[in-house]
C-alpha cells in the first residue's frame, strides 16, 4: 500500500528517488535534512518507501488526539513525544534500535524548519551508542529529488564525523533557503562525544 501511494504522489509531483543498493540497509539512524517546510516529509516519505524503508520518526503528541490524524501519522511511522516532559529521548531511541532487528530512525537534525544556529546532535550520540551507520537522507528541491546520498559509520571523532556530513548536505538545494544553516556546528564550541 506504501508504495503504491509513493508511486501515485511522485508520479503527480514530478518527484524521483536516487537510493544507491548499498544503502539500503536494514537498521541505522537517518539524518532527514534540509528541514525547512513542512512539505519535506511529503516528499522524503514516498521516496524512502520505494528505496525500501519503512522510517519511524518522532512528532510532537499535539497531533495524537485527532483520531484520524493520529492513526494515518501512525501508520506513516510516527512516534509521540511529549515536548512538556522531560525525556531522554537519546536513551529512548538507543533502547529501541537495540530491542529491533530492523529499524530506520529518521532524525531531523536541525531540530525545527526555522533557521538553527547549529544542528543538534541527538542523532550522532544515538547513532554511537547504538553502534549503528548514519544514512544521510535529502531532499533536494532544485533536482525535485529523495534520496540516501551517504552512509557515515561513527569513528568516535565527532568533528571529523560531523565535517563529512556538513560537506555532504553543502551541495543540496533546500525548500527555504534563508531557513537552512548548511555549517551544522560552531567551529568555537567544538562538539564532544558523549
Amino acid at each position: 500500500m506504501k508504495k503504491f501511494l509513493a508511486k501515485f504522489m511522485n508520479l503527480i509531483s514530478g518527484w524521483h528517488i536516487n537510493i544507491p543498493e548499498e544503502y539500503r540497509i536494514k537498521k541505522a539512524v537517518m539524518i532527514a535534512a534540509p528541514h525547512t517546510s513542512n512539505w519535506d516529509i511529503i516528499h522524503a516519505l514516498p521516496g524512502l518507501w520505494l528505496g525500501g524503508y519503512n522510517p519511524k520518526y518522532f512528532i510532537k503528541d499535539d497531533f495524537s488526539k485527532i483520531p484520524v490524524i493520529n492513526w494515518i501519522l501512525k501508520w506513516t511511522g510516527a512516534l509521540w513525544v511529549n515536548r512538556k516532559k522531560h525525556n531522554n529521548l537519546i536513551k529512548h531511541s538507543v533502547d529501541m534500535l537495540n530491542r529491533e532487528k530492523e529499524l530506520i530512525l529518521m532524525v531531523p537534525a536541525e531540530g525545527t524548519r526555522s533557521a538553527v544556529p547549529q544542528w543538534k546532535m541527538g542523532f550522532y550520540h544515538i547513532a554511537t551508542q547504538a553502534k549503528l551507520p548514519i544514512l544521510l537522507a535529502y531532499l533536494d528541491y532544485e533536482k525535485k529529488e529523495a534520496g540516501v546520498g551517504k552512509i557515515i559509520y561513527p569513528t568516535g571523532d565527532m568533528e571529523k564525523d560531523l565535517l563529512k556530513i556538513e560537506k555532504f548536505y553543502q551541495t543540496i538545494h533546500p525548500k527555504y533557503p534563508e531557513k537552512y544553516n548548511p555549517q551544522i556546528f560552531d567551529r568555537k564550541n567544538k562538539p564532544k562525544s558523549l
